[in-house]
């Protein structure tokens, strides 16, 4: 593998003629071009990010103004759904559920992993192309299909999935249930059958491809910290993924095949059904194995690129280079032995809930020395204060403000008082939603350039990042209040319950602020769409960043570099850098690519 890496030149040149003969279908389609499935990517999960925001919006409506008529309802849900454009508790929950599953798996997974994955590694690690470009596409289109699946069972006469995006059994398991745990429930199940094997395959080809295809002189340590992290996003998806197609598989059997892996003596509408010896607490710790890991998953590639684009906005070396590293490997192994916290009251030993605890709030030490590495790495930088490091500083503070509430519900006796009330919902929100959507949006406005040639406009990114971030602390931080007064969450109405009276304008507060953000989101779209066409053309490094991304041609070409590609001689942090009398190490320029080698008496730093 490495001797394609470092293929001469020529060979290059030998291909070229193939590689202009390209249709449009082979070229913009079917292409096995790691920098166009990352485009495929990222459109793909905007696309599905527009409909998952809808959703939310149109089920805050309902908790701000419940039982009333709206005309929206009935325009989009048709009278089955919303009979006079009243919603219906069934479609309540399978816009939650639905929401739920998009913006989880098709928006953050695929639009973080998938787009920057792609469009970063080989380009930073110096390669022509990923390990494989046939599985690279192969894995995009599976992506695809999964999403049409998803978006196929909104139109099934019984509706959509019920049953939260965990999809608990007995719920989502028993079709005379719930009307959405019928043909609904099975698309669900089959699309995320086919999104984890394009996730799979996307995530052994990353692994692969970091290992085998770097550049000469691109040693581990030298590699950028968005690298380090996608590397260990994919690992951590080869570890988890599985167990949630075991799960659904499971599943799948249970409901369609008579078997009894999550069902045990169950009554239902006074019948008794045949099931005997599963336990739904069997299906939680499978589903919630994956379930955590996928918040790091989430978050991983997000805290990657944030790192990237806060050192080269600081003009400062990242601070803590290999305290970084290891925080995001010892993140992947905690990962995997805290699921049991989303379980404190599913009947847990006492003794197990304390081990979980200890664990989860060990995994609170990593994540505090990255936040700590990044404040420090702003600390008396000269600070650039373009869109993308506005989102990378939104992106620490959210990180920071829902990870203590985190240290409250991962503590087994803090947990049992708010669980399942919108005290969760607020934290969880804040820690991987928008902090992953602050991370991707981050990475969008910086590598903008590179993947489209031109540069966004600046003006409307300010917009779109003081509204977002002001309306989402509006949707999120009232929140934990509601929640600590104890509403419960999955509720589509709380009308019923007068002690709840007092908060009925808290949630007027909150859908509000969601609509605002919501809306303000067109102006992101209208900015990113607008500029591929009309945006200003971009020059070849406009950051003035290190990495070896922005060596490359500013027009596309198959294998990333035209001649040979360039070799590294340092680490990717070196802005600012001075020699002993007190000069740039380049003169005139505070940045210093890695394809530059060390002068004389120059000391190579990775610390």
């Amino acid at each position: 593998m490495s001797a394609i890496a470092n293929a001469p030149a020529h060979d290059h040149h030998d291909d070229h003629g193939h590689h202009h003969k390209q249709t449009f279908i082979t070229k913009y389609i079917f292409s096995q071009d790691h920098k166009m499935i990352a485009k495929q990517y990222l459109i793909t999960g905007l696309l599905m990010g527009i409909i998952g925001i809808a959703m939310s919006v149109l089920f805050r409506i309902q908790l701000a103004w419940p039982e009333q008529s709206f005309w929206i309802f009935e325009a989009l849900l048709g009278d089955t759904w919303a009979p006079d454009g009243v919603m219906s508790p069934s479609i309540y929950l399978a816009l939650v559920t639905i929401h739920g599953t998009i913006m989880v798996f098709f928006v953050l997974t695929a639009g973080l992993s998938g787009t920057f994955s792609n469009l970063l590694i080989p380009l930073q690690i110096g390669a022509r192309d990923m390990a494989s470009g046939f599985l690279n596409m192969v894995s995009y289109w599976l992506f695809f299909l999964s999403s049409v699946i998803m978006l196929s069972s909104l139109f099934v006469e019984s509706g959509p999935a019920m049953a939260g995006w965990t999809i608990y059994p007995p719920l989502s398991a028993l079709p005379q249930a719930i009307s959405g745990s019928g043909t609904g429930m099975t698309l669900w199940l089959v699309s995320m059958a086919i999104f984890i094997a394009s996730s799979l395959m996307g995530s052994l080809n990353y692994i692969v491809t970091v290992i085998n295809l770097r550049t000469t002189g691109m040693s581990m340590t030298r590699l950028p910290l968005t690298i380090w992290a996608f590397f260990v996003t994919a690992i951590i998806g080869v570890v988890s993924f599985p167990v949630l197609l075991s799960a659904a598989l499971l599943l799948i059997m249970d409901r369609s095949f008579g078997t009894s892996f999550f069902l045990s003596d169950i009554f239902i509408q006074g019948e008794v059904l045949a099931h005997q010896g599963g336990s739904p607490v069997l299906f939680e710790h499978l589903f919630w194995f994956l379930g955590h890991p996928e918040v790091y998953i989430v978050i991983l590639p997000a805290m990657g690129m944030v790192s990237e684009i806060m050192a080269t906005n600081a003009r400062k070396p990242i601070f803590g280079y290999r305290a970084m590293v290891a925080s995001i490997l010892a993140i992947a192994f905690l990962s995997t032995i805290v699921w049991g916290h989303h379980m404190f009251v599913s009947g847990m030993n006492p003794f197990l809930g304390s081990v979980f605890t200890f664990t989860t709030l060990l995994i609170a030490i990593p994540s505090a020395v990255k936040a700590f590495n990044w404040i420090t790495t702003l600390w008396k930088g000269n600070l650039q204060m373009n869109p993308a490091m506005l989102f990378s500083i939104g992106f620490v503070s959210t990180f920071i403000t829902g990870g203590l509430t985190g240290i409250i519900l991962g503590d087994s006796t803090l947990d049992i008082n708010v669980h399942d009330t919108y005290f969760v919902v607020a934290h969880f929100h804040l820690v991987m939603g928008i902090s992953a959507l602050y991370g991707l949006l981050a990475g969008v406005y910086h590598w903008f350039p590179k993947m489209f040639g031109r540069m966004m406009n600046k003006n409307l990114g300010y917009i779109h990042f003081w509204v977002t971030a002001i309306g989402a602390y509006g949707v999120f931080f009232p929140m934990h209040f509601i929640g600590i007064a104890g509403l419960p969450r999955r509720y589509y109405t709380n009308t019923n319950f007068p002690y709840f009276d007092d908060y009925a304008d808290v949630n007027v507060i909150i859908t509000v602020a969601a609509i605002i953000t919501a809306a303000v989101q067109l102006v992101f779209l209208y900015n990113f769409f607008g500029s591929i066409f009309f945006g200003k053309k971009a020059v070849q490094n406009p950051w003035k960043a290190n990495t070896l991304e922005w060596t490359t041609p500013v027009e596309h070409i198959h294998g990333n570099w035209p001649g040979a590609i360039p070799s590294v001689y340092r680490w990717a942090y070196d802005y600012s850098k001075e020699d002993e009398h007190g000069n740039y190490v380049i003169k005139g320029q505070d940045f210093v690519p890695q394809t530059v080698p060390l002068q004389k008496d120059e000391e190579e730093l990775n610390h």
